[in-house]
């Protein structure tokens, strides 16, 4: 009995125990799992990037104080383009037989550059010549005519009057000397029209050489011995239309366009500096010549020109260029500073695109937001910036090629 007794408490579930031994297990699971969150959470903060590195400047409020004297009241970027430049082909249509210019020759005025196959017009102005002296011996032959019967009809114009001879042999006598004055009246007029026709082929044996209509520089070389050449579109056949191109290098100017909101900052005679972008370093002195009455409706923007006050042998077409409008007054502002429109940020704090936009990088919550801005002005002060900033707003100032839109940064003090 006391065997039975036994085995049967040996069977039986403690459910006390189990009790107290269930919340005990739930609350030791609850705890890992809170440690589990709390370890990845801590841990994904510290493997998280801190941010890339960056400066931040306030964007102030645009005055007139800000564009010194002397200073740069506006940039603009451009082209070095040449006023006087031609590409030279020939009066007619013909086959280049020689060709006498290469890239970077230099060229005089009337100087012969290129010659055509003159084969037919040479046969043309021989032709011509003939006609020429034929026509020539046509008149002495009419002239010796008339001089012949001039006497003989003047003598019976006297016999008429004193009744020598009849009344017919004096119409007959008339009407030869009429006949010669024709006659020699014809050949002149026929000489004439040869000799037209001659000055006409020797011209046009003249166009067979190519001349340069000014002194400059060759840029392009077109055509090549054998080639056809013509004045007019070869309409995409294998005729050219020109035998070269040549730059007067002393009318090489820079074209820039100033966003119209600041064209009133600029005007004729206005004193400026230009930058090429092959010499970054070299400032040439410069001259606005003057604003092109008519703006680009697209670009909303004014084209300038400005010209070179120093030659050099460096400055070619086609360059591009970057002119600093001077300020003309040599004196600061007088009074309290004006409050002019936009704002004014560090030169450093611009992504400069064009001339006249760009892009910046504003800070809000440590993370960047990229903006396009219209820039103006540049001086000492750095960029005025006309549209896409707010007084207050903060720009980044870093490594532009590390910054993204929505990038994490660390603002350094």
């Amino acid at each position: 009995m006391n065997d039975k007794t036994s085995l049967l408490n040996q069977l039986r579930i403690d459910r006390e125990a189990t009790t107290q031994k269930g919340p005990r297990r739930l609350w030791w699971g609850v705890g890992g799992t809170l440690i589990l969150i709390l370890s990845g959470g801590t841990g994904f903060t510290l493997l998280r990037p801190p941010g890339i590195s960056v400066h931040s400047a306030v964007a102030q409020a645009a005055t007139s104080s800000t564009i010194s004297a002397g200073g740069s009241l506006l940039d603009a970027a451009g082209y070095v383009v040449a006023r006087r430049q031609a590409t030279v082909s020939a009066k007619i249509t013909g086959k280049v037989r020689e060709v006498m210019i290469e890239e970077g020759q230099r060229v005089e005025k009337d100087q012969v550059i290129a010659r055509l196959d003159s084969s037919n017009a040479q046969a043309v102005l021989n032709q011509a010549k003939s006609q020429v002296r034929q026509a020539d011996a046509n008149v002495a032959s009419a002239q010796a005519a008339y001089e012949n019967i001039k006497p003989v009809h003047e003598r019976n114009d006297k016999l008429l009057k004193t009744g020598a001879i009849s009344v017919n042999a004096y119409d007959s006598s008339r009407a030869a000397f009429d006949a010669a004055r024709t006659g020699l009246d014809v050949a002149k007029s026929t000489r004439d029209v040869a000799r037209s026709g001659f000055e006409v082929a020797q011209r046009n044996m003249e166009d067979t050489e190519i001349r340069a209509p000014f002194s400059g520089i060759v840029t392009v070389k077109n055509a090549q011995p054998g080639e056809m050449i013509s004045p007019v579109s070869a309409g995409g056949g294998f005729t050219r239309t020109g035998i070269g191109t040549i730059v007067d290098m002393d009318s090489l100017e820079v074209e820039v366009d100033v966003s119209e909101n600041f064209i009133s900052r600029v005007h004729p005679q206005q004193k400026a500096i230009i930058k090429l972008n092959a010499y970054p370093d070299w400032q040439i002195p410069g001259e606005l010549i003057t604003v092109i009455p008519t703006a680009d409706r697209a670009k909303a923007t004014v084209k300038v020109r400005v010209g070179f006050k120093e030659k050099d042998s460096r400055v070619v077409p086609d360059m591009g260029a970057r002119v600093s409008f001077l300020n003309d007054t040599a004196s600061p502002p007088v009074g309290k500073p004006s409050r002019l429109p936009g704002v004014v940020v560090p030169v450093d704090a611009v992504q400069a695109d064009t001339a006249d936009t760009g892009a910046v990088f504003i800070i809000k919550d440590n993370v960047v937001e990229k903006r396009s801005v219209r820039l103006g002005a540049r001086n000492s002060e750095g960029f005025t910036v006309s549209s896409g900033l707010s007084v207050g707003d903060r720009v980044a100032i870093g490594n532009f090629e590390q910054l993204s839109d929505g990038a994490r940064v660390k603002v350094e003090p």
